[in-house]
């Protein structure tokens, strides 16, 4: 075992006694609290009214958190459709037991596509402005949100890595290879967060701990491309003019975040069981349109300058 190689299994949320905090809910918040703030100052910066941005947080959560959701089941999970269809907009399991599971699977390349369609209508109804100059502006908060969602990812054990062999980052993510049910069969320990922290702890459990294999943590390797990808775009929006050129911030991040997406994919294990022989994943096939339109925004971006003064 390598230094750097380590055993995850947290815990779900914070238990307030009455209600579960769950993690994976709370990095969406701290991604739309830091997203209001970024934009809050762009805003700003811009010479716009605030009064225009109470409208906007509403369009974005609207459109990222059912744009997610919705991609997820059509692009991964079609079959919640017809065997669990109320599970898709709701935060429980009803097949085959009801089950409080919070908002999971969600899919970026969903959220982007309703955000895209979201921003359509508030730049007509409400900001007055191309469509493209507020998507130049939202994609700065929709980087630092990726990095918060695959945080989540990484706390919730899932969209996890292959199998990382003598990699020294390997992660044992404990909670994706052993149900709650099998954590409780094996422990006789009728808590299955308990249960787990026996496996995790107890001696009695090893050869069961050791049958866990250690994994890429790509959630977090995601994470960082992402970051990398917030840092750039924030320069770019604030030390060049770049902003006043309709489309290029916004191919700019299409070219970075979906890139990183791309080459990470290549170190997860594939989301679609029939689709695991293909030479590209899905993932991957719905990223290629994406780098290919940023590129297309960022070539053509010369074309289309823009700045408070120019009319829509």
């Amino acid at each position: 075992m390598h230094p750097l190689t380590m055993l995850w299994n947290p815990t779900d949320g914070i238990d307030l006694g009455f209600f579960e905090i769950k993690f994976y809910s709370l990095m969406f918040v701290i991604a739309f609290s830091l997203g209001w703030v970024i934009i809050k100052r762009i805003f700003n910066n811009d010479h716009e009214s605030e009064k225009n941005l109470d409208s906007l947080f509403i369009y974005m959560v609207v459109a990222t958190l059912l744009g997610a959701r919705m991609g997820h089941v059509i692009f991964y999970q079609t079959e919640l459709i017809w065997e669990d269809p109320l599970s898709i907009l709701l935060p429980f399991r009803f097949v085959p037991d009801i089950e409080y599971t919070g908002f999971r699977g969600l899919a970026s390349h969903g959220a982007a596509i309703a955000i895209i369609i979201a921003m359509y209508f508030y730049s007509k109804k409400v900001i007055k402005k191309p469509l493209l100059w507020i998507l130049d502006r939202i994609v700065v908060t929709v980087a630092i949100g990726g990095v918060f969602v695959r945080i989540g990812n990484f706390i919730n054990s899932e969209i996890i890595g292959k199998k990382s062999g003598d990699f020294p980052l390997g992660v044992q993510f404990l909670k994706d290879e052993i149900s709650p049910r099998q954590a409780v069969n094996i422990t006789g320990i009728n808590e299955p967060s308990a249960a787990y922290d026996a496996i995790a702890t107890d001696p009695s459990f090893v050869d069961q701990l050791a049958m866990v294999p250690f994994r890429h943590p790509a959630q977090l390797y995601e994470a960082g491309g992402y970051l990398i990808a917030f840092i750039i775009i924030y320069y770019i929006y604030w030390k060049t003019d770049k902003r006043n050129y309709l489309g290029y911030i916004l191919g700019l991040f299409l070219l970075l975040y979906w890139t990183v997406r791309f080459f990470v994919e290549y170190l997860k294990e594939p989301q679609v069981a029939e689709r695991a022989d293909w030479i590209l994943n899905t993932g991957q096939l719905l990223s290629i349109p994406f780098i290919l339109g940023g590129i297309y925004l960022m070539a053509t971006a010369s074309k289309r300058y823009y700045s408070n003064e120019s009319k829509a």
